[in-house]
């Protein structure tokens, strides 16, 4: 170690290497479970630099780690080895719009929810939105491929990716894509890139497709009495002709938490709410929701509401984002996932999901982007409680089996990491789990490029108790 140590010292100033054990810790865990200390801390402040630690890393075959600010909720930056934590958050955001061209091009290091905004300026949008947006690097949400609720109708952030500047395992820098929005020149690099979570390399600058931010947006709030017949209504609107911007659900426990932390007027004795949200031309927007309003109460909702303004649509929307830190008022341990069906199956998946509850015994709510099929089940427990945190286990595995076999996916955004690795296999089978692998294996031969992440190490199982 102190060859190499004595290399980066050498190499960067002296300040941005982290060694003492205060500073290796703050680095030691994200938003999901478990904690591995780094030998050292690296925050690089442009792309000559991280050539320069991972020209190190790889001639001393140190496992090194990509981070932006830590939200991911899948354990994607976790140094699982030790090794190198290579921060990028201290990068100065770069934001260079191209309004002409509806593009932008940006720095690993900027908040995803500044991209927005500096579209907006042009009468433009960065559609991608995270809920963790405003805290969130867009360096993090290329590595995870990040969705939200505006997924439904305009997609993904690789979705949004023309082309990416990236340092290579062995320290050399690549460019994939360009400024076009048509790029069929060989092997499409861009798309394989995105989502890999810092397995293949470290993304230092991106290119993305900006949209013309829609002229106006309409909000309904659909309420039932039935959690079925709402997964049922949300299939039929997707069915119909008509496309939402968002499409998001609520189940009753979701609802109670939300009026106990910062009231907003939810129905509280309601089973289940769906928020919708319209977008596009104002005349368009007239006949849509009125269609919506009927689909929703032909199914059973007992009642839609629309905002009369666009503040009480803007509560509405902040009762939805409120779920999340309203839900870990509850028990003080939130296992967060993003289980995603086909659309058609999310009725059968609430039902699956009611089961394990009853299973385990354990504390269950459900909200989520429910629209593209993209649910939140999080599981409320306490993780001093060793024996409730095995049943959580337990349940957890059974919500990615459940999702599975009715045709769904391990994950809709958060990505995998080290949580959901020890799944793959049942997903992809052996063969296609093998061939990743051996994308992996090309691009990374000595393997330091954050290692224990989406491949499963022998052995490995979901573990959220302290062991």
């Amino acid at each position: 170690m102190n060859t190499w140590l004595s290399a980066l010292q050498a190499q960067l100033p002296s300040e941005q290497v982290l060694t003492e054990l205060a500073d290796r810790y703050s680095y030691s865990f994200d938003a999901s479970f478990g904690e591995y200390l780094p030998e050292v801390v690296v925050q690089v402040k442009n792309k000559e630099e991280v050539v320069r630690v991972v020209k190190i890393a790889n001639t001393y075959e140190v496992p090194i780690y990509p981070r932006g600010q830590g939200t991911c909720l899948s354990g994607g930056p976790l140094p699982v080895h030790g090794g190198i934590v290579l921060d990028m958050s201290q990068w100065p955001e770069q934001i260079e719009m191209h309004a002409e061209d509806l593009t932008v091009t940006v720095s690993p290091s900027v908040l995803t929810a500044n991209i927005n905004k500096a579209a907006e300026e042009h009468g433009l949008m960065y559609a991608p939105d995270p809920s963790s947006a405003h805290v969130a690097t867009i360096g993090g949400n290329l590595a995870e491929n990040s969705g939200g609720p505006r997924g439904l109708k305009y997609g993904v952030t690789k979705d949004f990716v023309l082309g990416l500047e990236v340092v290579t395992p062995e320290g050399e820098v690549i460019k994939t894509g360009g400024q076009t929005i048509k790029n069929v020149t060989g092997i499409d690099l861009t798309k394989l890139l995105v989502g890999s979570e810092g397995t293949l390399g470290v993304i230092t600058e991106a290119t993305l497709k900006l949209v013309p931010k829609p002229p106006a947006v309409q909000t309904i709030m659909a309420v039932f009495d039935d959690v079925r017949k709402a997964g049922t209504a949300i299939s039929k609107t997707l069915t119909s002709g008509i496309l939402p911007s968002k499409m998001e659900f609520m189940d009753q426990a979701c609802i109670k938490a939300v009026e106990n932390f910062q009231p907003a007027g939810l129905p509280i004795d309601a089973a289940a709410i769906v928020i919708i949200e319209l977008d596009g031309h104002p005349e368009t927007l007239a006949i849509e929701k009125q269609l919506v309003q009927s689909i929703m109460e032909d199914i059973g909702a007992r009642e839609t509401v629309l905002p009369d303004s666009e503040e009480a649509a803007a509560r509405i929307w902040h009762a939805r984002k409120q779920v999340s830190p309203a839900i870990a008022k509850i028990k003080p341990t939130k296992v967060s996932e993003d289980a995603t069906v086909p659309r058609s199956k999310i009725p059968d998946m609430m039902d699956r999901l009611h089961d394990i509850k009853e299973k385990y015994k354990v504390e269950v709510v459900v909200f989520g982007h429910a629209g593209d099929g993209n649910l939140h089940p999080n599981v409320l427990c306490d993780k001093r409680d060793q024996e409730e945190m095995k049943r959580v286990e337990d349940a957890v595995e059974e919500i990615f089996q459940a999702a599975i076999e009715l045709g769904g996916t391990l994950s809709g955004e958060h990505g995998i990491g080290t949580m959901k690795a020890p799944f793959m296999e049942q997903e992809l089978g052996e063969v296609g789990l093998m061939m990743m692998k051996r994308i992996k294996d090309a691009w990374d031969p000595k393997g330091i490029m954050n290692p224990g992440k989406i491949f499963p190490e022998k052995g490995q199982k979901l573990v959220l108790r302290n062991e």
